[in-house]
């Protein structure tokens, strides 16, 4: 493997969900948006739901949604352990829009009770429209009606 290329590596608890040699990542952490270019200083943080964009060799992008987890970035290899993570072409933008419909009623009726109900409520509108967002951009660039 080249110094200007990255290993990489997107798991969640069911499967590899992509692994590769990349040129470039983009994560949503906790902290902010970070990219990761080969040579990176070590590197780790929590994830938050957000869309992963990768930079193949051949300067394709691939778009994948992740609702969470934890990034490690040494010695030009990075590792993504994702709470869920799907490929944007496995996104159904269907359902993922009825999902966040979904949680979106619950929110407006928790929102007078449990601390608790209502930040899972919230983190799951957010996973739902971290979904959408990256349903409809990989759809709008392959030119695929939505």
């Amino acid at each position: 493997m080249s110094k200007l290329s990255i290993k990489f590596k997107l798991v969640n608890p069911e499967r590899t969900v992509y692994e590769g040699v990349i040129i470039q990542a983009t994560l949503p952490t906790n902290s902010g948006e970070i990219t990761v270019l080969p040579q990176h200083c070590s590197y780790i943080a929590s994830l938050k739901a957000g869309e992963i964009i990768i930079k193949e060799k051949n300067n394709r992008e691939v778009l994948l949604v992740i609702s969470g987890g934890f990034i490690e970035f040494h010695g030009n290899e990075l590792v993504v352990l994702a709470d869920t993570a799907e490929r944007a072409e496995e996104i159904d933008l269907k359902r993922a829009q009825e999902a966040r419909k979904e949680a979106q009623k619950l929110k407006s009726k928790i929102i007078a009770t449990d601390e608790a109900e209502y930040a899972r409520v919230l983190i799951a509108l957010e996973k739902q429209s971290a979904r959408i967002r990256v349903a409809k951009k990989y759809h709008t660039k392959r030119g695929i009606k939505l």
